[in-house]
């Protein structure tokens, strides 16, 4: 393991700090990186999240994909997970620390986005961080494709349907440029681009993987940073509403982790197929939920705050979920039963 792997949590805490410092001095340049966008995925992060992704998308076997369906566990895990718990768990959390514990604190308007936010971030499960942290975990690269694949589909039929039901409203406009775009860039391509470059390299791949790592950590901080530039105005800002929103999202992050780590162990899976499947329900698909937030709500509203929070909290809450997937490999089977 790199000094970048070995002390990966400190520098990710110094790449918060400096990119909260830097976008709090240079508001402007931030603010230039930040319009470089289209349907609402910033092409600059968008680069650097494939740089982390691409790696992994080498490690992809397609001739044991199929072995997949031989192992349904880990999937069904992962779609019980997303669909059936996470979203309604986000929900009954919104409304107790927003209508009861912080209810002295927040208006009732502001408590309903800030719920209506959270709602969001809860129905969008992870399509491209997924990789990185199945990466960082040695998930099986092969499960893990599939794993985000199959909640892709999913996710264009429910998304909508599940929103209209925990908001409570009818006119949930999905973004489609949004959702496609971001699986194109973040699956499709990288997948192509690592499937023709297995093809080249056959017996050099690990090789060739090894040399990619730093890169894919400096895309890993490099994001980071410019996360917490680009709102570094709303946490200087908003320090109490930012920590009142973190409280139950970081709650909702680990609480979903454990329940799948657990339920994987019970069932006796592999770690490489347990990890990636309690990290996609734990991770969010932030792109999609802060542009329905903006286009139901509006730029400044309470519920387009709450999903930005969720994209701070997210690679801190993430990264130390990892560690602890990483320290408990013991508890799993080597091979499945």
């Amino acid at each position: 393991m790199g000094v970048f792997e070995r002390y990966l949590s400190l520098w990710v805490g110094l790449c918060i700090f400096f990119g909260v410092l830097l976008g709090s001095l240079f508001p402007v340049a931030f603010e230039v990186i930040a319009g470089w966008e289209y349907a609402h995925v910033n092409l600059l992060i968008a680069v650097l999240i494939w740089l982390m992704i691409y790696p992994m998308m080498i490690q992809v076997d397609f001739s044991a994909i199929k072995d997949v369906r031989k192992k349904p566990k880990g999937l069904i895990l992962t779609l019980v997970v997303n669909w059936i718990i996470k979203p309604f768990t986000m929900a009954a959390l919104g409304w107790l620390f927003f209508h009861f514990i912080f209810a002295g604190w927040v208006s009732p308007e502001n408590a309903n986005e800030y719920i209506a936010g959270m709602i969001l971030l809860g129905v969008a499960p992870c399509t491209a961080m997924v990789f990185v942290w199945s990466q960082l975990t040695k998930g099986d690269p092969n499960y893990t494709l599939v794993q985000v694949s199959v909640n892709d589909i999913i996710m264009i039929f429910a998304f909508a349907p599940l929103a209209a039901l925990l908001l409570g409203v009818t006119d949930i406009i999905v973004p489609w440029e949004t959702l496609l775009l971001s699986v194109v860039l973040y699956v499709v391509l990288p997948l192509v681009a690592g499937y023709i470059t297995r093809r080249f390299l056959h017996s050099q791949i690990s090789g060739f993987v090894s040399q990619l790592k730093p890169l894919s950590v400096v895309g890993l901080l490099a994001t980071v940073l410019l996360l917490f530039g680009f709102q570094a105005e709303t946490i200087l800002e908003k320090p109490e509403s930012i920590l009142m929103i973190s409280v139950p999202l970081i709650i909702q992050s680990y609480g979903i982790f454990f329940i799948a780590y657990f339920t994987a162990r019970y069932l006796k899976l592999t770690h490489d197929v347990a990890a990636p499947s309690a990290l996609i329900g734990t991770s969010n698909f932030f792109e999609l939920a802060v542009a329905v937030a903006i286009s139901l709500f509006g730029l400044h509203s309470g519920a387009a705050l709450a999903t930005v929070v969720g994209v701070l909290v997210e690679v801190p809450v993430m990264l130390s979920l990892v560690a602890f997937a990483n320290r408990t490999r013991h508890w799993f089977p080597e091979h499945s039963i």
